[in-house]
C-alpha cells in the first residue's frame, strides 16, 4: 500500500477528513505532526500539508508553519519527484517555503493575500467552480468535466506580477481555474471568491508534482457532502441520490485518487 504523511500544524484542523478522504482513494494514510523526529516525517511516497489556521496564521497565512524543519524533509522528497499537496493553510505553507512556484530555488515568488474581489472583501466559506487546464503533473489525470469544491479563507488570493502568471499559465503550472457551473469564465464573487490572478485556483511547480490548492476537496470527497442546491451535473446527482448512492464518491475524491495513482507510481518506479 502506498503511504502518505498529513502534515499537521499548530492550528491545523483538517487532517482527520484528509486521512479519510486518502484511505477512501486507496492509500495508507498517517498524520505527522510538525515536531515530529526527521524520521518519523521521511519515507512516505506523498505528502499533504493540511488544511486549517497554523499558528493562528499569524504574521500572515503559513509564514510560520514554512519555517521549520519539517518542510526541509518536503522538500527533499518534492526535489525526488514525490507528490506533493498542500489544501488552503497548506498552499500557504507551500508558498511561503518557496515549493511553488519555485522557478528559483528558496524564493517566495508569488502571494496568497487576502481576498478582495469586486463585490467581497474578507473571509468567504461556500462552494466554487474550478476548470481543469493543462498541467503536466498529477492533477493531469483530473476529468475534464467541471469541479464543484467548497473554499473557506480569508488569504487566498493568488497574486503577483501579471507577467509572471501569464508564463505560469503558459507553462501548465496553473492546474486549476474558477469557472461558472457551466465552465465558463469566472471573474467576480462568488465565482471567483477572492480575486486570484487569471482565475487561479492552485499553483504548481515546474515539474507538476508540487501543487497549492485553495478549495478543501476532503470537503466534497462523499456524494452526501454536496448540496442538493449545487448547479451542474454534480448537484443533480446530489438530488438524484438516495441511500447508500450518497456515501459514494463526491467530486473532491477525485484530487486524492490522482495523488495516490502519481505516489504509487513513484513507489514502484524508485
Amino acid at each position: 500500500m502506498t503511504r502518505v504523511a498529513v502534515v499537521e500544524f499548530p492550528g491545523t484542523n483538517c487532517m482527520h477528513e484528509t486521512a479519510a478522504a486518502l484511505r477512501a482513494a486507496g492509500a495508507v494514510a498517517e498524520i505527522v505532526r510538525w515536531n515530529a523526529p526527521a524520521a518519523a516525517g521521511a519515507g512516505f511516497a506523498a505528502y499533504v500539508v493540511a488544511g486549517g489556521f497554523a499558528y493562528e496564521d499569524r504574521v500572515r497565512a503559513g509564514v510560520i508553519a514554512a519555517k521549520h524543519e519539517i518542510l526541509a524533509t518536503i522538500a527533499a522528497a518534492a526535489a525526488a519527484g514525490k507528490p506533493v499537496l498542500g489544501v488552503c493553510n497548506g498552499a500557504q505553507v507551500l508558498v511561503e517555503s518557496g515549493l511553488v512556484p519555485a522557478l528559483e530555488s528558496g524564493r517566495v515568488e508569488v502571494a496568497l493575500a487576502p481576498n478582495a474581489v469586486r463585490g467581497w472583501s474578507g473571509y468567504y466559506c461556500g462552494w466554487v467552480h474550478l476548470r481543469p487546464a493543462r498541467h503536466r503533473g498529477f492533477l493531469a489525470g483530473l476529468p475534464p468535466e467541471t469541479l464543484p469544491l467548497p473554499v473557506g479563507h480569508g488569504e487566498g488570493r493568488f497574486t503577483g506580477k501579471m507577467e509572471l502568471f501569464q508564463r505560469l499559465e503558459r507553462d501548465g503550472q496553473i492546474p486549476l481555474r474558477y469557472v461558472t457551473a457551466a465552465g465558463g469564465e469566472a471573474s467576480d464573487f462568488p465565482l471567483n471568491p477572492n480575486g486570484s490572478l487569471l482565475g487561479a485556483a492552485a499553483l504548481s511547480n515546474a515539474a507538476g508534482n508540487v501543487v497549492a490548492l485553495m478549495p478543501h476537496p476532503e470537503r466534497a470527497a462523499w456524494l452526501y457532502q454536496v448540496p442538493e442546491t449545487l448547479p451542474g451535473a454534480w448537484g443533480e446527482r446530489r438530488r438524484q441520490a438516495s441511500g447508500q448512492e450518497l456515501l459514494g464518491p463526491g467530486p473532491g475524491l477525485a484530487v486524492y485518487i490522482q495523488l495516490v495513482r502519481a505516489a504509487a507510481v513513484w513507489s514502484e518506479a524508485s
